[in-house]
C-alpha cells in the first residue's frame, strides 16, 4: 500500500521500516474480509524521520486509497512516545516474525522450533547483518552486540498447542515482480539484548521482510502517550 500511495520506489528501497496490518472492526466473510467500522489504523515505525514524513505526506496528497473493494481517506496522523530500552525486554507480534529469508540449503517455508537455538541464532544473524548494512554503527560496536537471545513464552506456546491453534503459517510475499511463500511466527518473546539492539529490532522491525509488513513489535502493558504528528521544516505539509 505504502509503495503505491508514495510512488518512490527508491525511498522504499534505501530505508528500514516495518508497517501493521490495517486495523478495524472486521468480519471473514465469503468474499474476504470485510470492515464494518467507518475508521481503520495503520501504524508505521522507522529511525528515519524523514522517511515517515514522505509517507504521510504522500498518504495526504492523495484524494482517496483504493485497497480492494476498500476505499480510505487519510484522516489523521499521531506519533507515539518510545519506551526506555533495556537489555531485557518483552514484546508482543504486531505482524508474524520471518527469522530467515534465501539461505542457502534452507526452504523459506521450513519450521524451526522456536524453543530451539536455531531460532534465536536466525534471528541475531538477520539482525546483525541489517544493523550492519544500515550503516549506523561501527564494526566495533556490531561485535560488542554479540550478548543475544530470543526467549519464547513457553506458557503461550503450550496454551495454543492445547487449543490445537496455530502460531506459526506460511505467507505469501511479492518481491520483484515474483510471489513466494516465507513462514512467519505470531508469538510472545522476550529478548536479551543490548539496549541499541532493542532500539533497532523496535523501530526497524525483528527479522527478515521487514519492508513488505512482518516483524513489527509491540510491547506487553506499555501504553505510550500519544502526539500530534509534526513535520520537520523542511519537509511540505500535506
Amino acid at each position: 500500500m505504502l509503495r503505491i500511495v508514495c510512488a518512490d520506489n527508491e525511498l522504499f528501497e534505501s530505508s528500514n521500516f516495518t508497517f501493521s496490518g490495517l486495523k478495524g472492526q472486521t468480519k471473514v466473510g465469503r468474499e474476504g474480509l470485510h470492515y464494518f467500522s467507518k475508521k481503520a489504523t495503520i501504524v508505521l515505525t522507522s529511525p528515519s524521520k524523514t522517511f515517515i514524513d514522505r509517507v504521510v505526506q504522500g498518504l495526504f496528497q492523495e484524494s482517496h486509497i483504493l485497497l480492494g473493494n476498500l476505499m480510505l481517506q487519510a484522516d489523521s496522523v499521531e506519533i507515539e512516545d518510545a519506551p526506555t530500552f533495556k537489555e531485557s525486554m518483552k514484546y508482543l507480534c504486531i505482524s508474524p516474525i520471518v527469522p530467515f529469508h534465501q539461505i542457502e540449503g534452507l526452504n523459506n517455508k521450513m519450521f524451526v522450533n522456536p524453543m530451539s537455538d536455531d531460532f534465536s541464532d536466525m534471528l541475531y544473524d538477520s539482525t546483525m547483518f541489517r544493523m550492519e548494512k544500515s550503516g549506523k554503527y561501527t564494526t566495533e560496536q556490531i561485535s560488542s552486540f554479540f550478548r543475544f537471545q530470543v526467549i519464547p513464552d513457553e506458557q503461550y506456546l503450550a496454551r495454543i498447542n492445547r487449543m490445537d491453534k496455530k502460531f506459526a503459517r506460511i505467507y505469501s510475499v511479492i518481491k520483484g515482480g515474483e510471489i513466494f511463500e516465507a513462514r512467519g511466527y505470531t508469538l510472545p518473546f522476550e529478548v536479551l539484548a543490548a539496549p541499541e539492539v532493542q532500539e533497532f529490532i523496535y523501530n526497524n522491525g525483528f527479522g527478515e521482510l521487514t519492508t513488505h509488513g512482518f516483524g513489527m513489535l509491540d510491547i506487553p502493558n506499555f501504553n505510550p502517550g500519544k502526539q500530534p504528528y509534526i513535520f520537520d521544516e523542511e519537509t511540505q505539509q500535506p
